[in-house]
């Protein structure tokens, strides 16, 4: 079966690199599914999972707080902001920087500050709804 190579990156290390059947991720518009020999794309990727079904039968999770994708057609590239391992969340930290950031946003004295603590709100939310995806399987 044909496959195909993905590399996960975030500006403080690699966090996978190896041969997958499948990859799905929050694109910009919605969902992409990337299977080999796809077409070439680049795009942005909104904060969730990354599902990466490898060649051997087995998954990888990853959470991305954004990001761009290239697509070429044997390989993956997803340029991540900031990436977690599915293992590596904890959704007690996540729970809290959420409570964090909503009340950032209740005392906000800017516009500014209120459209960056909403990112983090809405970044702790994809997290945390990430994480509960990958602890279901």
């Amino acid at each position: 079966m044909a496959s195909l190579h993905v590399d996960v990156v975030s500006a403080e290390e690699q966090i996978f690199s190896g041969e997958a059947k499948f990859v799905a991720l929050p694109g910009e518009s919605g969902e992409l599914g990337i299977l080999p020999q796809h077409t070439p794309l680049i795009t942005r990727i909104k904060p969730g999972a990354v599902r990466i079904e490898l060649a051997d039968g087995g998954e990888e999770f990853v959470f991305v707080a954004g990001g761009i994708l290239e697509v070429q057609p044997g390989t993956v590239t997803v340029l991540a902001d900031t990436a977690i391992r599915g293992k590596d969340l904890d959704e007690a930290k996540a729970t809290e920087a959420k409570k964090q950031a909503e009340e950032a946003m209740k005392n906000a004295k800017s516009d500014i500050d209120f459209a960056a603590a909403q990112g983090e709100f809405a970044a702790m939310a994809a997290q945390i709804a990430a994480l509960r995806k990958f602890r279901k399987k």
